[in-house]
């Protein structure tokens, strides 16, 4: 029996799920106080905070830290690599700590796994799998319009492919013999296409549709002269924290938007739709890049939950491939998994260099 740790630290609270093999004895979120973390300069700096609460909570729970055999963290962002499992050593630290530039709670996962396999018996490894930065892009996925600018591979990486493996074995087939497209919908929300097992192009949350907080691809023409009237922080604000849904609407709370759409809110039913319209030329424009061979199309993240949003991209897409909905996120079962695979040499788990 393999016990497994896993820990996907968000912005103000951390995942945590402990598994005796594939059974999960514990899954909670470890909220953070606001006040505290507004203490911590950088992201880097909530190591030593998050680990000890981490580590108090468990012991409260009966978890033993010192029999684990495997403490998984969710990827952060590292430079580019290809998918699977990596062992977390000194070269993947520092540059979560010294050298990223994107600043985000998941940098943590790698350290926080380390810290606790330190606590552990001597063979247990430290590993994060498929980080938000997994690139499986061809050449042409690459070019963006503007020399200089790249496009980039990034985005819902873990919950996505995780999501496209899941389909695969609810069809009998092997993920390495489809063409699917993955929907990632949340505040943020990423569209990929991956062909025989490989993830070669998405639309990432800043260029594709627009979503709960974030704005997607705007009309450059449009957009310039606001930047002119902003700082660099605001105008990353607008875009990626105060645009989209809540823009137009002030909330975040989808539920609340159905709500209102069931109230006979039109202006809430118009963005809920557009939002909606926007995903479904998202998929459109993917499926070109597998010539119109895709064989699923599967809705994820918090929003498949909304049968509205469901219908009005099902209606749209459905001529494409059969649509399926797996609502939620599957990311700490797909850590889990990736941990068991290299526990049980089924994967190798590569060197970060």
């Amino acid at each position: 029996m393999k016990k497994i740790l896993v820990i996907n630290p968000g912005s103000t609270s951390t995942k945590v799920a402990y598994y005796e093999d594939k059974e999960e004895k514990l899954n909670k979120n470890v909220f953070h106080d606001n006040s505290e973390l507004a203490g911590f300069e950088k992201i880097s700096d909530q190591y030593d905070y998050r680990l000890n609460l981490i580590a108090e909570f468990l012991e409260q729970e009966g978890i033993s830290v010192s029999d684990l055999d495997a403490a998984v963290g969710r990827g952060g962002s590292l430079p580019p690599v290809d998918a699977g499992a990596y062992l977390v050593n000194d070269s993947m630290i520092d540059w979560l700590v010294n050298k990223t530039d994107v600043h985000h709670a998941s940098n943590l996962g790698a350290m926080l796994a380390r810290g606790f396999k330190e606590k552990a018996k001597d063979d247990c490894i430290a590993m994060i799998y498929d980080p938000i930065t997994v690139d499986q892009f061809h050449d042409l996925s690459r070019i963006s319009g503007l020399k200089g600018v790249n496009r980039r591979s990034i985005g819902h990486m873990l919950n996505m492919r995780a999501i496209a493996m899941k389909t695969a074995e609810e069809m009998d087939k092997k993920y390495e013999d489809l063409n699917l497209i993955v929907a990632h919908l949340g505040s943020g929300s990423s569209i990929s296409v991956h062909e025989k097992g490989r993830m070669i192009d998405l639309s990432i949350d800043d260029e594709g549709p627009f979503s709960v907080e974030r704005t997607g691809s705007l009309c450059l023409k449009e957009f310039i002269p606001f930047c002119y009237q902003m700082t660099q922080e605001e105008v990353t604000s607008w875009t990626r924290k105060k645009g989209g849904m809540i823009s137009y609407l002030g909330t975040n709370s989808g539920i609340e938007v159905e709500e209102r759409i069931d109230a006979g809110d039109e202006e809430a039913r118009l963005i809920l739709e557009a939002m909606a319209y926007q995903v479904a030329k998202g998929i459109g424009e993917l499926a070109t890049v597998v010539n119109g061979q895709v064989d699923g199309i599967v809705i994820t993240g918090g929003f498949a939950y909304s049968k509205r949003i469901l219908d009005w991209v099902t209606e749209r897409v459905s001529f494409i491939a059969p649509v399926s909905a797996i609502p939620g996120e599957f990311e700490m079962e797909a850590l889990r998994n990736g941990a068991l695979r290299v526990l049980a040499k089924e994967e190798i788990g590569k060197e970060f260099k």
